[in-house]
C-alpha cells in the first residue's frame, strides 16, 4: 500500500509524519507532494518519506491520496488529478466544506473519504471525524481509520452534516480552549502573578481537569457540583458565568463555525 499526501502544510505534514512513525507503512510507501520551492527544500531534509513536486510522478503509484490543501484550491487540484487517477484509488479529503459529491464530480472517482482533523494531531493527540462514500468497502474503511489514528483518535460519523458539525466542535475547538486559557492568564496577570506563573497556573489547571474527566465516568456538570460548594469561591465564579450567559455564548460560537463550514460547502 502506498499513500500520497498532497499539500505539506500543517495538517498534510502532520499526517505524513504520523504515518511515517507507525508500523502501517514503510518510508518508501509514503509520498508527499508540494509546489512551494521553500517547502520542498524543507521536505527534502526529512528522511521519513519521498518528496515530489509533480503529480504525474506520484499519483499513478498511490493507493490512497490525502488531499490537504486549502478549500479554495480544491477545483484546481482535482482538475489536475482527474486525468491521472484510477478507479480503485481512494481520496481522503481534509478540506473544510468540500463535499463528497463535489469531489466525485471533479475527479470521476467514487471512493471518497471526507475527514475533519484538529490541531492537536501535531502531537499525536488529535481527533479526526470522518465519513465515507458508499463505494468504500469495510476493509478499506478500516485501513483509512488506522491511518487517521496515527495522529490520535478518529471517529466515523454517519453523514457529512456531522463532519460540518465536528468542525464547530473538535475542528475549531482547540481555539476555544486557547481563548479561555488566554482570558484566565490575563486575569492571573491582573491579580499580580508573573507571566511565567500565570502560564503554569492555567496550563496545569487545564491538564489536571482533563485528566480528572478522562479517568472517571462523571459528567462535566457532576464535576462542577463536586467542586462548587454553596457560597464558595467556585460557585461565585460559575454564577458569574451563568449571569453573563457564557454557556449560550460558547454554543453560539460552535454553531458559527458549523454554519461557516456549511457555507464553504455551498461555495464549491
Amino acid at each position: 500500500m502506498k499513500v500520497l499526501v498532497i499539500g505539506a502544510g500543517n495538517m498534510g505534514l502532520t499526517y505524513a509524519e504520523g504515518m511515517s512513525k507507525s508500523k502501517l507503512l514503510k518510508k518508501e510507501n509514503i509520498m508527499v507532494l508540494d509546489t512551494s520551492e521553500e517547502k520542498l527544500q524543507e521536505l527534502n531534509k526529512i528522511a521519513h518519506f519521498d518528496t515530489f513536486e509533480k503529480l504525474d510522478d506520484c499519483v499513478p503509484e498511490a493507493d490512497i491520496i490525502f488531499v490537504a490543501v486549502k478549500p479554495y484550491h480544491a477545483e484546481g487540484v482535482f482538475a489536475a488529478l482527474k486525468p491521472l487517477v484510477q478507479s480503485q484509488q481512494i481520496i481522503v479529503s481534509i478540506m473544510a466544506g468540500v463535499t463528497i459529491e463535489s469531489i466525485q464530480e471533479l475527479t470521476d472517482l467514487e471512493k471518497i473519504v471526507r475527514a475533519m482533523p484538529n490541531l492537536p494531531a501535531k502531537i499525536g493527540k488529535g481527533l479526526t471525524s470522518f465519513v465515507i462514500s458508499s463505494e468504500v468497502s469495510r476493509i478499506e474503511m478500516l485501513t483509512i481509520e488506522s491511518l487517521l489514528d496515527t495522529t490520535g483518535k478518529s471517529i466515523q460519523v454517519s453523514s457529512e452534516k456531522l463532519i460540518d458539525a465536528s468542525t464547530g466542535i473538535s475542528g475549531s475547538g482547540p481555539a476555544y480552549v486557547f481563548y479561555f486559557m488566554q482570558s484566565m492568564m490575563e486575569a492571573a496577570l491582573k491579580m499580580g502573578f508573573s507571566k511565567k506563573d500565570s502560564t503554569v497556573l492555567v496550563s496545569q489547571t487545564f491538564l489536571g481537569a482533563i485528566e480528572l474527566f478522562n479517568q472517571s465516568n462523571l459528567s462535566p456538570n457532576s464535576w462542577m457540583k463536586k467542586v462548587a460548594s454553596k457560597g464558595g469561591t467556585t460557585r461565585a465564579a460559575l454564577d458569574s458565568m451563568e449571569d453573563n450567559n457564557v454557556n449560550e455564548l460558547i454554543k453560539d460560537a460552535a454553531f458559527a463555525a458549523f454554519n461557516r463550514a456549511v457555507e464553504l460547502g455551498k461555495e464549491h
